[in-house]
């Protein structure tokens, strides 16, 4: 497998050096579709020029950019494009690992579920085999690399591929078992944005599934007042749920009412699409990192309603951006709710995309335990209705 991933990273990297080569460079670098304050490149470069005139750059309120980045392109500034591309082959062959590792646990958990005869007897083609899985990490290298998204923030330069990356790197080590180097990677991706704190319940799941052993934090003076408050959050999350077991004297409502526990992977490419669709300032390479999980996903094509709509949507909502905002500021014959409308249909059909999948999984879940085949007790055919 490792010469179609090689052929994928070089048809990506020289895509990406035409493009960095072409006169579109500047232009996409542009576009608000692609960069936002704060991952623009233009930013960093105004940054150092501030840093090297020995101004701080965060002396006004333009720059957003986090220190260790700005300092990383003082020493790199002249190879910029080398490492935006070299970012990307990166966020791919992490994904590649992370999804090997993923498949043989899958797979591993699947058996044993299949020998304790946990699945009903008629599900055998809802059952994932090793050769259908078997391009599903190549897959999404592919999805991530050659997804117009990705190639587009590349070449605008914008930080937001190296968020990807630590956050590709956090999903890696998390697979892998490594406790330390999640809590690294997700420690730099939170650094980098503070969406990625919502990862740390999925990867801590997942963690806990491989026997993890909790490390305790050393208690300093900044974080009384952080400890004070988390400990109200916690205090009161402990209050409902103790009166909740109190209620029912049992425990099995938390996997009832938080069933993904059993499924943190499923759980954190949720909490990735969610990150990318509510985030302040999102641009295209947000979508394109859940975007890449695609594949792993397509076990639950079957199930999905709606996503040849969806996918329409999406791809004319991105052709359409480009086109309203120059009518907005360029031609001067539309105003800003036209592309205010484009976005709000863009995050509407990523939405309905998400709870699409999230549809498709209870309900092959659920099929997985009843069987496929569902009647009624006179003997006819039921409706499954997932409330």
């Amino acid at each position: 497998m490792a010469a179609p991933l090689a052929l994928v990273l070089v048809v990506a990297v020289t895509v990406r050096a035409a493009l960095f080569r072409s006169s579109l460079a500047e232009f996409i670098s542009e576009r608000v579709e692609v960069v936002s304050p704060l991952s623009s490149w233009k930013r960093v470069v105004e940054g150092l020029s501030l840093l090297d005139l020995g101004v701080s750059p965060y002396s006004g309120a333009v720059f957003h950019e986090t220190p260790l980045i700005i300092y990383l392109f003082h020493f790199l500034i002249d190879y910029a494009e080398l490492v935006f591309m070299i970012t990307d082959a990166l966020t791919a062959i992490a994904l590649y690992f992370a999804i090997q590792d993923f498949n043989k646990v899958v797979f591993k958990k699947q058996k044993l579920l299949l020998e304790l005869d946990q699945y009903a007897p008629d599900v055998a083609e809802l059952i994932r085999t090793p050769m259908e899985m078997r391009y599903i990490p190549l897959k999404v290298a592919m999805f991530y690399l050659l997804n117009p998204y990705t190639i587009l923030s590349c070449v605008a330069k914008s930080t937001c591929a190296i968020n990807n990356t630590l956050i590709a790197f956090f999903i890696l080590a998390t697979m892998k078992g490594s406790a330390f180097l999640s809590a690294i990677f997700l420690a730099l991706a939170t650094y980098q944005s503070l969406y990625p704190l919502t990862l740390f319940v999925p990867g801590l799941l997942y963690l806990l599934q491989r026997q993890y052993i909790p490390v305790k934090v050393k208690s300093k003076a900044f974080w009384i007042f952080s400890w004070e408050y988390a400990m109200m959050y916690v205090g009161s999350l402990v209050v409902v749920v103790c009166l909740s077991f109190f209620l029912l004297s049992s425990w099995d409502f938390i996997p009832a009412v938080y069933g993904f526990m059993e499924h943190p992977i499923f759980f954190m490419f949720i909490q990735i699409a969610i990150i990318a669709i509510f985030k302040s300032y999102p641009t295209v390479g947000d979508v394109a990192l859940y975007m890449a999980f695609f594949p792993v996903w397509n076990h639950l094509y079957r199930f999905l309603r709606n996503i040849f709509v969806l996918a329409c949507i999406i791809i004319i909502c991105s052709l359409l951006f480009p086109v309203l905002w120059h009518l907005w500021i360029y031609a001067g014959s539309a105003n800003s709710n036209f592309f205010y409308a484009i976005t709000l249909t863009f995050n509407i059909g990523q939405i309905l995309l998400i709870s699409d999948y999230f549809y498709a999984f209870l309900r092959r879940e659920y099929y997985l335990t009843h069987g496929l085949y569902l009647t009624t007790k006179d003997g006819t055919e039921a409706m499954l209705v997932l409330k």
